[in-house]
């Protein structure tokens, strides 16, 4: 898409959030992928390189072992990442009064550290580990230096149980996806970044919202399934995408917050 388009794109976009009632975004592994974490499914992602099923509960649980050594270097991945362009841009609207809600796929941490506040965390977050014995809670950190010093799977210090991130694996159920979906079906709008809209229960959010009447955004590199079914869809990078809709929100509002 070029830049005009992209620029068309992002005017029919703010308008649409702008004048909606109640807008939520819906991100994937798209949006950081410029903060150097691979996504899944693209060219260059991660399960074109390993093996789903070393993210499953299933391997946890046959093999502790192997499924640390598999998830400590994804970690240590996120665990460098910062916040983008677009992380930033969308944090901006949430206080512009324009997303209500961060309805993120990722574990990656990023959206609270770019200063969006209302987040649901569909897929956990790795930022802490628990005891699958006793479910005490650890930073991440406690888990990563027990590894590196040769515990290896990482143990609870209170009972000496297996830790396992606090993220959710192939496997099982994704317990955040009911208060996701409520939101969704009060929504008017949705704000889809960086997803391919193929990994479910997740990928039902936006769809709630558009079965329900409302405007569905779709922000991806990449053609989709469903681009035919949203009413704007913008073919850019997350950041260049985020921050256009960002200005264009801002030319409407008059630099003020909604009701201002």
């Amino acid at each position: 898409m070029s830049n005009g388009e992209c620029l068309t794109g992002a005017k029919r976009a703010a308008k649409a959030l702008v004048n909606s009632r109640h807008a939520i975004a819906f991100t994937g592994a798209g949006i950081s992928t410029e903060s150097g974490i691979p996504d899944f499914r693209g060219p260059q992602g991660l399960w074109k390189r390993f093996n789903p099923a070393l993210a499953s509960i299933d391997y946890l649980n046959s093999d502790p072992r192997g499924f640390w050594d598999f998830y400590i270097e994804r970690f240590r991945v996120l665990s460098s990442a910062k916040p983008n362009k677009a992380h930033l841009a969308l944090a901006e609207l949430e206080r512009l009064g324009v997303i209500k809600y961060v309805i993120t796929q990722n574990i990656d941490d990023l959206h609270r550290l770019a200063g969006s506040v209302n987040i649901i965390e569909l897929h956990g977050n790795y930022k802490t580990v628990y005891c699958i014995r006793c479910n005490s809670s650890y930073p991440f950190e406690l888990a990563l230096s027990k590894y590196e010093s040769g515990e290896n799977p990482p143990r609870c210090p209170r009972c000496g149980g297996i830790l396992r991130p606090n993220v959710v694996l192939f496997g099982e159920p994704v317990s955040e996806i009911s208060k996701a979906l409520e939101l969704a079906s009060i929504s008017d709008a949705v704000l889809v970044v960086g997803s391919s809209l193929s990994v479910y229960p997740a990928a039902y959010v936006p769809l709630v919202v558009k079965q329900h009447g409302g405007v569905m955004i779709l922000v991806n590199l990449e053609p989709t399934d469903y681009d035919d079914y949203a009413d704007v869809v913008m073919h850019c990078k997350a950041s260049e995408a985020l921050e256009q809709i960002l200005s264009q929100v801002k030319l409407i509002l008059g630099g003020a917050g909604v009701g201002a």
